[in-house]
C-alpha cells in the first residue's frame, strides 16, 4: 500500500508499515528524526499523490482541551480556527482510508466527536494519554498489549524547549497496530 503519514516528524507511524512492506512516507514542516522517506513541507503539496491510506496527525496546539484556558486569545487571534480549518481539510481529501489523530479537543464538538479514544496502555505502553481517532473506511484500532500502570508523565512534563515534540510523538506499540491492523 501507498501510505502517507501526514504532520508526523518522527517516523515512528512510517517507519512501523515500512517493516510491514509498505510504500510509506511522512511529512511534516519538521524535518524527519529519523533516516526515511521524509517530505519536509506543506502536506498539501504531495497529498495527491494517489495514497491508498493517509494517518494524520494535525498539530493540537490550538485545539487541545487540555490548553482551554488559551482559547479565549487563540480565538481572539485567529490561531483556534486555523487549526480548525487545517484539520477538516485534512478530514475532506479523497484518500480512500483516513486516520485522524488527535488528543482530546474542541473537534468533537466542532466537527463531530472521534470513532474512538485509545491509550498508550493498551498497547504495551504503561502511560495515559487519551487520544481519538476520527476514522474513514477503516475499523477501530483493536488493543494488542494492555498493561498495568496509569502513569501521566506526559502530562508533567516540565517546560523545555522539546516539551512539545515529546507530548506529540506517536507509541511505538501504537504505531505497530495501525501498521498490523490497517495495513492490510
Amino acid at each position: 500500500m501507498k501510505v502517507l503519514i501526514a504532520c508526523e516528524y518522527s517516523g515512528t507511524v512510517r517507519d512501523a508499515f515500512i517493516a510491514l512492506g509498505h510504500d510509506a512516507i511522512s511529512c511534516d514542516l519538521e524535518p524527519t528524526d529519523r533516516p526515511g522517506p521524509h517530505y519536509q513541507g506543506d502536506v498539501f503539496d504531495i497529498i495527491a499523490d494517489g495514497f491508498d491510506l493517509m494517518i494524520a496527525h494535525p498539530p493540537c496546539t490550538h485545539l487541545a482541551v487540555s490548553g482551554a484556558r488559551w482559547f479565549p486569545a487563540k480565538r481572539a487571534d485567529g490561531r483556534q480556527q486555523a487549526a480548525i480549518e487545517f484539520f477538516l481539510r485534512i478530514a475532506q481529501v479523497d484518500i480512500p482510508r483516513i486516520a485522524i489523530e488527535n488528543p482530546v479537543c474542541i473537534m468533537a464538538t466542532v466537527w463531530r466527536a472521534p470513532d474512538q479514544y485509545i491509550e498508550p496502555w493498551q498497547f504495551g505502553h504503561g502511560e495515559t494519554k487519551k487520544t481519538g481517532l476520527w476514522l474513514k473506511n477503516l475499523p477501530l484500532l483493536t488493543p494488542t498489549n494492555i498493561v498495568p500502570g496509569r502513569d501521566d508523565r506526559i502530562h508533567r512534563l516540565p517546560p523545555t524547549p522539546d516539551r512539545g515534540k515529546l507530548r506529540s510523538k506517536t507509541y511505538e506499540g501504537i504505531a505497530r497496530a495501525m501498521a498490523e491492523q490497517w495495513g492490510q
